[in-house]
């Protein structure tokens, strides 16, 4: 696909999260949902739902070639997605447990994914009016109300020796997480809610490092890999081999985590003992 053509269908994501995200924000401000709890026990509301519902008919709209795979909706086999040169992938509102707690970490995800990786990734912050966003090639950008402009990863000092930081679940013993780092460095813990808003504040910075175990599906780390990757960092499953996009029959990520300063040895300084990857089982 021409790069132009990506342009456009960046800003056409960007455009699209921005209005699911104001129309998530106006039901968070009024306190006004449903919640339910879905099969696998993970909660889900009817913000969740209206997001999905803007997303799809916008994205079915503008883009009736390509296939929607989302959180929300109801998924294609495997046999179906095999035969996909590129979907939007979409998690309508990352952060659901977020939502219901009015903690303003929640995020909007779009992500486009070619030849099983991903090309563009959209993250909108409603709460925080910040937009992250990213075009394989072209950069990360993050744009807020205090303008637009290019975003990247934290280089640290010493990579083998400064302070790193953190980013944790609001929810997530701090003692817990430093347990599965290297005991020879020195932490810093920033807690944090979504998945995609840790990654997003390593792309820009403000944190280096971010382990997520338990589960989670392709939709929670499309959109943040491409960014996090093209603000030089890197995304992986917690044994460091690369996350798979539509390549098996489950759509659950393995453990995984985020890093930034790709100077730092990142395999020696995370150490996880209890990596789970769903593939294998």
């Amino acid at each position: 696909m021409p790069d132009d053509a990506h342009a456009d269908l960046l800003e056409l994501a960007k455009e699209i999260a921005i209005e699911a995200g104001e129309a998530v924000l106006d039901v968070y401000d009024k306190g006004e949902f449903d919640a339910y709890q879905k099969d696998d026990e993970s909660p889900v509301t009817s913000a969740d739902y209206l997001a999905n519902d803007i997303i799809n008919k916008r994205l079915q709209a503008a883009t009736p070639d390509i296939p929607i795979l989302s959180e929300e909706n109801k998924h294609a086999s495997l046999e179906e997605r095999k035969h996909w040169p590129r979907y939007w992938l979409i998690d309508p509102i990352d952060g659901t447990q977020e939502f219901i707690a009015r903690s303003g970490d929640f995020a909007v995800n779009i992500a486009l994914i070619e030849n099983n990786e991903p090309t563009i990734g959209v993250i909108f912050w409603p709460p925080g009016q910040s937009l992250y966003y990213a075009q394989k090639g072209k950069g990360a950008f993050k744009s807020s109300p205090d303008g637009d402009h290019p975003i990247s990863v934290r280089k640290l000092d010493d990579p083998k020796n400064s302070v790193v930081m953190i980013a944790i679940s609001r929810r997530q013993s701090r003692e817990k997480v430093l347990s599965r780092m290297c005991a020879k460095r020195v932490y810093q813990t920033l807690p944090l809610g979504s998945c995609s808003l840790k990654a997003c504040f390593i792309a820009e910075g403000k944190a280096d490092v971010f382990m997520r175990i338990g589960i989670t599906g392709e939709w929670d780390t499309g959109a943040s890999q491409c960014i996090v990757s093209e603000a030089g960092g890197s995304i992986a499953a917690a044994n460091f081999e690369p996350l798979t996009y539509n390549q098996r029959h489950s759509l659950e990520n393995p453990d995984f985590v985020v890093m930034g300063d790709q100077r730092v040895p990142w395999q020696d300084v995370v150490q996880y003992d209890d990596f789970v990857n769903p593939h294998q089982h």
